[in-house]
């Protein structure tokens, strides 16, 4: 069917349900790389059961609504669709085992015209399915690179977050391995491009890259490390664009400027090597 504005933007998703445990915590610090360093001691309460803590970003593949975007009713050109950015609210620290539910809306869609492509925003609250309580909230852009141009309304694009310019504060330096991609998608997300030479080709890319989750979760491990001592209650927001892949073995570096006040800090990733930003206009909050 063609991609209509009106129908994906009422698009009924299912409430999904997820439950996880302390393996599937240390899985996930593992996937975005928590661990490289054997002695540093502040990033083994991630992956490791004595004294474990959830790492914030792990919310952002909690009760995730998977490649829904492959689904005939969208309309959507799914094989030159691309995930562009990213935004976290972080409520309140989530407990290492539990059942979280969430259910997906399509909150705005954007025209960018014809060749130009569609943005397509959504938005999810996990909850605790005992409780009721609310633990964070997810913010996702998908780039319809092949349906711009549809002929509906549209929506108003987010404005991106500006960087300063001048010298970053602070830079905080991740590696990569390369089979990143084939961990991290154990953690839910089995899109081909990251994992299938075939698929990424199809798409454009040399080889398979990272999810941009995992950028994403690579970014948080740098803003958490270098800004807030690994001190979970003090993240309460991330939001990104994401501008370029990561390949599986390259290191990434984030450079932070703090802002007035210093409850916020803008930061960019960049691929070392490439020299190429692949995250860029990165907004975080503390509290």
């Amino acid at each position: 069917m063609p991609f209509d504005y009106d129908t994906l933007k009422a698009r009924a998703f299912p409430v999904v349900r997820h439950n996880y445990g302390q393996r599937d915590v240390m899985f996930y610090a593992l996937g975005i790389g928590l661990g490289h360093d054997p002695l540093d001691e502040k990033q083994l309460p991630f992956v490791y059961e004595e004294n474990l803590r959830v790492f914030p970003t792990m919310a952002a593949i909690m009760a995730y609504p998977g490649l829904w975007i492959r689904e005939p009713d969208t309309g959507i050109d799914w094989e030159h669709a691309l995930h562009s950015e990213q935004g976290m609210a972080f409520l309140k620290p989530l407990p290492v085992e539990g059942e979280i539910t969430a259910q997906t809306r399509v909150t705005g869609i954007v025209d960018k015209g014809e060749g130009r492509g569609a943005l397509i925003y959504t938005e999810r609250t996990g909850v605790d399915a005992r409780t009721g309580e609310e633990y964070f909230k997810v913010f996702h852009t998908t780039f319809a690179r092949r349906d711009g141009g549809y002929g509906g309304p549209s929506d108003p694009v987010r404005d991106p977050h500006p960087l300063p310019d001048r010298k970053p504060d602070i830079v905080c330096d991740l590696p990569t391995v390369p089979q990143q991609a084939l961990w991290y998608r154990l953690n839910g997300d089995p899109n081909p491009h990251n994992a299938d030479p075939k698929a990424a080709a199809a798409a454009g890319f040399p080889r398979p890259i990272l999810h941009g989750l995992c950028t994403y979760g690579i970014a948080g491990h740098a803003i958490l490390r270098s800004c807030c001592d690994y001190d979970l209650a003090a993240l309460a927001a991330l939001d990104v664009r994401l501008s370029a892949p990561v390949f599986p073995g390259e290191t990434v570096r984030t450079e932070i400027w703090w802002q007035p006040g210093d409850e916020v800090a803008a930061f960019r990733s960049v691929a070392l090597g490439r020299d190429a930003v692949v995250l860029n206009n990165g907004r975080a909050a503390f509290r």
